[in-house]
């Protein structure tokens, strides 16, 4: 019975992450709205040839198929293309729930604590979209980092005399990961019959970059009023180096400010973590309703929040 009560509870704690995400989940359209004014219609991202052609379970199948046609299995599978995980939607929530009550449910029989089914499923919950997220990041600091030297070399080959589609071609050959990937995929989408136009569109929206997004919507320009592209995109490549380079030193000046907001919003969550599962009897009287001390955990993570929100508001410089 305790077994049952167990597994149920590590249920419910997966759904209530499930719906914590879904109500702070980020819906902006600003990128489609702007590019929207330069391309012929809205597109939509098809990442089916990012996936693998059958899940690795049945379990990952069946999800899949439940899910199938919803608004976040489709930014799930949009998120994992960005990160370049050969993974469908199903077989991520899979591992996301395998991690949420594997930890967790272990966790609370090992230490015999209930607090521990919630911190270390909460952990295990967030931690395969923190790895995804961070590989999203890593995918387009490398692509944003390679993007003047890919802007340099389509210019060249525009005077040289090529078009540039067989730009594209050259980039796809000649530059490093993730660079040549993504733009072998354009060519590849040009090849099934889509404008060069809407393939660099859903290039921007599947890295999600500024920089990329100032080239194609340059390129978009020219296609609509003409001009010379190849000096077009020199100008914004020294301007994409000069801002890189800018940032960069403002990120290496700021690095002791935004290290030392962090550690203070982790370390008073990490202690009481450790003794809820060391001493519950420590903190109980803190999150006791009837308690004289009630409010003080609230307070606390309030000024704990506030104090973080405003050290990365104050260091994060844009450029």
């Amino acid at each position: 019975m305790a077994i049952f009560l167990t597994v149920l509870l590590a249920g419910s704690i997966v759904a209530l992450f499930v719906g914590l995400e879904r109500l702070t989940a980020e819906t902006s359209t600003r990128l489609e709205d702007r590019l929207a004014r330069y391309g012929a219609r809205r597109m939509t991202v098809d990442d089916d040839d990012d996936v693998q052609a059958a899940p690795s379970s049945a379990v990952a199948g069946a999800v899949n198929r439940v899910i199938e046609g919803r608004t976040f299995a489709t930014e799930l599978q949009a998120d994992l293309a960005r990160a370049d995980l050969k993974l469908t939607s199903g077989e991520f929530l899979v591992i996301q729930a395998i991690m949420t009550v594997v930890p967790g449910v272990a966790g609370a029989l090992l230490l015999q604590n209930p607090a521990a089914l919630f911190i270390l499923g909460g952990v295990g919950f967030y931690a395969p979209r923190f790895w995804m997220h961070r590989r999203q990041g890593a995918r387009i600091k490398a692509f944003e980092q390679q993007l003047p030297d890919t802007m340099a070399l389509i210019a060249n080959t525009l005077r040289s005399g090529m078009s540039l589609l067989q730009a594209m071609e050259m980039v796809s050959r000649e530059a490093a990961a993730p660079t040549g990937t993504e733009y072998a995929r354009v060519v590849r989408e040009i090849g099934l019959g889509i404008s060069p136009q809407d393939a660099l569109i859903h290039l921007v929206r599947r890295l999600k970059s500024d920089d990329l997004e100032l080239m194609v919507t340059a390129i978009l320009v020219q296609h609509e009023v003409g001009g010379n592209l190849a000096r077009i995109l020199d100008t914004i490549a020294h301007t994409i180096r000069e801002r890189v380079k800018l940032k960069g030193e403002i990120k290496a000046i700021t690095s002791q400010q935004r290290l030392t907001g962090y550690m203070l919003a982790a370390l008073p969550v990490l202690i009481a973590a450790m003794l809820t599962l060391i001493n519950p009897a420590y903190l109980r009287s803190f999150i006791d309703p009837m308690g004289p001390w009630t409010l003080l955990p609230i307070i606390a993570a309030t000024g704990v929040l506030v104090g973080h929100l405003s050290i990365q508001k104050i260091v994060d410089i844009e450029v």
